[in-house]
């Protein structure tokens, strides 16, 4: 399945644990040569040797999504490493618990230029490349957690907003790429089995509260998000672009 993604190269940001490492392992293992990027080399390395184990190939490359000088860098290293950029996954992100009340102007800017600009920065750096080939996919991640066609949640204004413009943000991006062959479209997980829900599952009462809200009334598996990742990379989904895709076990239907 998806043998077109064998031999592309791509970039997968905050890679080193949750959704991004099993996006980085899935298509690393439909074989495409994956750059796994995060914060920590070391962390990075880790997932480059379970990819190298599995017979795939990785390169693992530090990177703070807020700083455009490592971003640029990290484009970089990944064209001369393997010529070339077919796939960015825009995937790091960060939410952090605070009421709107007291809420900081330094807690908003961070998750902000983490969620949101950071976003920008690498496809921005990664269409450089890709305007030069002609093609190229580019896969946000949002939320459900987006507002408009998604939910506002409380608590959390602050990753709400980035999600909310990461969706718009995209489609504005697929307007301007689609000439380039260059196709951009958004997936909005819901409860996704990562370190983010860490602090919801301390609490049992929110928890099940949040499962209540679900059809499905479970979490769902990274897998299962990475294989929508697969399928918007590969040329299965050769006529999407400034498409949003949810998958939340029915939260929004609901």
């Amino acid at each position: 399945m998806y043998e077109d993604l064998k031999g592309k190269v791509a970039i997968i940001t905050g890679s080193r644990r949750g959704m991004g490492r099993t996006h980085a392992l899935m298509l690393a293992q439909a074989g495409s040569k994956v750059i796994v990027s995060d914060i920590s080399q070391e962390d990075c390395q880790k997932v480059v040797k379970e990819i190298e184990k599995a017979g795939g190939e990785a390169l693992a490359i530090k990177c703070d999504v807020t700083k455009k000088e490592e971003i640029d860098e990290m484009v970089k290293k990944t064209v001369e490493k393997f010529g070339k950029l077919d796939i960015l996954v825009n995937n790091a992100g960060i939410v952090q618990f605070k009421t709107f009340l007291e809420m900081t102007e330094q807690e908003w800017d961070k998750t902000l230029d983490i969620n949101l600009k950071g976003y920008f920065l690498c496809a921005q750096a990664a269409a450089k490349e890709m305007v030069k080939q002609k093609s190229g996919v580019i896969i946000n991640i949002a939320s459900v957690a987006m507002g408009q066609q998604g939910i506002g949640m409380a608590n959390i204004v602050q990753y709400c907003a980035s999600k909310g413009g990461i969706a718009g943000m995209s489609e504005a991006l697929a307007m301007e790429l689609a000439p380039y062959n260059i196709r951009v479209n958004v997936i909005s997980p819901g409860m996704i089995e990562t370190p983010m829900i860490d602090s919801v599952k301390e609490d049992p009462k929110m928890m099940e509260a949040m499962l209540a809200r679900v059809p499905m009334h479970r979490v769902a598996k990274p897998e299962e998000v990475s294989n929508l990742v697969l399928f918007l990379a590969s040329n299965a989904s050769s006529y999407m672009t400034g498409s949003l895709v949810v998958i939340d076990g029915g939260w929004l239907a609901g």
